[in-house]
């Protein structure tokens, strides 16, 4: 990707040089969290376990790491900000005002209005305080143990996290939620066609890049190769487990691929409607 000169945006949160603290184990707060997140209410903060009990992180990033991480701190910020500018552009044309996310970069763990977030989930949003929150360490295992190299598939992580703050913004994450409420056997069903429609929305920010003239030979390729490694099929294959679709919660790689194409060919996001017929 060709962004040209840039420094770190004014939406980026650095809290890499903090100690992240969580008082119970990675699998206990990612069920909480998916439920926080699934039903808007903090089932972390219910639980009576309190946060802070155990430090989880070194407490500081070191000179070295600060300066070797800079350059992905410096991309991230263009993305970021690129992404964000688009969909200031093209939601009002639909009588949706935007307004930014921020990013938050952390090390480990750290707090969220959703609870306690954790590197081990991976990059995740936030819809209680409207932040994406990545640990940079995440693209390290995008590219070694996922197979997804290059820096549009960095970039693709970004734009499917910041789908998610455009559907909150159309009140969508709060109209699956309902409908997952009413219908709790369909819940992961609906989860995969929200997680859908943010690949897709990614690739409507992809097409900008590539009318802006941002996009290299082969960025479109790294895209569709990051939303095929982050396939729930592909993920349970490499976790030596079947893959049943019906314990989908993201769609298959062959599904994120096709809404991720969708959107960059089309990019117009009235193409992106998964829920149709749902």
């Amino acid at each position: 990707m060709r962004f040209g000169m840039g420094g770190r945006s004014s939406n980026l949160e650095d809290r890499r040089g903090l100690s992240g603290r969580a008082g119970m184990g990675i699998g206990g707060t990612v069920v909480l969290l998916v439920l926080s997140l699934i039903f808007g209410r903090d089932f972390i903060g219910e639980s009576g376990i309190q946060p802070g009990v155990t430090s989880t992180s070194n407490g500081g990033l070191s000179p070295a790491d600060s300066a070797r991480e800079e350059p992905q701190v410096v991309f991230v910020s263009q993305v970021l900000d690129d992404a964000q500018q688009t969909w200031a552009r093209i939601l009002p044309k639909y009588g949706t005002p935007y307004h930014d996310a921020k990013l938050v970069l952390f090390r480990d763990a750290t707090e969220t209005s959703c609870g306690v977030g954790q590197s081990a989930m991976g990059p995740f949003y936030c819809p209680l305080d409207e932040k994406v929150y990545i640990d940079l360490g995440f693209y390290d295992e995008l590219q070694r143990r996922l197979g997804a190299s290059g820096d549009f598939a960095q970039a693709y992580v970004i734009a499917h996290e910041l789908g998610h703050h455009v559907q909150h913004l159309l009140g969508t994450d709060e109209q699956v939620r309902r409908a997952q409420q009413r219908d709790p056997g369909a819940a992961n069903q609906y989860s995969v066609r929200l997680e859908l429609q943010a690949d897709c929305f990614a690739g409507v920010w992809g097409r900008s890049t590539e009318q802006a003239g941002h996009l290299s030979a082969g960025d479109l390729e790294e895209g569709m190769n990051a939303a095929a490694a982050v396939g729930d099929d592909r993920i349970l294959q490499r976790a030596g487990r079947s893959a049943n679709a019906d314990t989908f919660t993201h769609g298959s790689s062959a599904q994120r691929v096709s809404w991720f194409k969708r959107g960059f060919d089309s990019g117009d996001p009235r193409q992106c409607d998964t829920f149709a017929g749902a």
